[in-house]
């Protein structure tokens, strides 16, 4: 397989839902894995672990706790569709279609990393501020964005997910989570059906990075 650059891989990262059930090599698997090892973290402590889910029946309750947590999400979305400019309700009409299709496919992912962490093990500077804190995940997903990342080079379809997020207490016990760690995404890996990766859409540098101050264009 010939190799992409790292720019080439970010601009094509796309979310891939509609993924062929064939089997992933080991070696494969293991190479992506390394990947996310690479990601920095506070103090250099790794307070993440992945739990890379194969097992049939571990797969199948994993998706029907993810289709009944998406049948509420999506069901807000669709609730909005009426009132969106017909371009952004085209758009979001293909997401929610694709959405649906991972949904009722989840379980039948050939592989879905679970990717934990512990909190004891982070410096989460921001928790007393009156905000919700996000710090902590800056030690976790820098390391799933590097899974991301190497299953796009691999030519592997994958989408970050956080649904099972809500599940936690279910999927800690399905899967023997220490009550210590937590759970931070649920990422469907496999080969992509159709076009997989390609160009995304996102905003331009001027609307999302400013010079010296909040709102002065670079």
């Amino acid at each position: 397989m010939a190799e992409i650059g790292v720019y080439e891989a970010m601009s094509t990262l796309r979310a891939v839902r509609r993924l062929r059930p064939d089997a992933i090599a080991d070696e494969v698997l293991h190479r992506v894995i390394e990947a996310a090892t690479w990601a920095p973290t506070g103090g250099n402590r790794q307070p993440w672990r992945i739990i890379m889910v194969k097992e049939p029946a571990l797969k199948a309750r994993l998706g029907e706790l993810y289709v009944g947590q998406w049948t509420k999400f999506a069901a807000r979305y669709r609730a909005n569709l009426a009132a969106l400019e017909p371009a952004v309700r085209e758009r979001t009409e293909r997401m929610l279609g694709a959405g649906d299709y991972l949904s009722t496919h989840f379980g039948q992912s050939p592989v879905i990393a679970v990717f934990c962490f512990n909190p004891a093990e982070m410096a989460i500077t921001d928790a007393n501020l009156a905000r919700v804190s996000v710090v902590g995940g800056g030690s976790v997903y820098p390391a799933v964005e590097n899974l991301l990342l190497a299953c796009r080079a691999e030519g592997l379809g994958c989408v970050l997910t956080t649904l099972l997020c809500v599940c936690e207490p279910e999927v800690a016990a399905l899967l023997a989570i220490p009550s210590s760690w937590g759970t931070a995404a649920a990422i469907p890996i496999g080969y992509p059906m159709l076009r997989g990766h390609g160009p995304i859409t996102r905003r331009p540098v001027e609307e999302l990075a400013f010079l010296e101050t909040w709102g002065k264009p670079v």
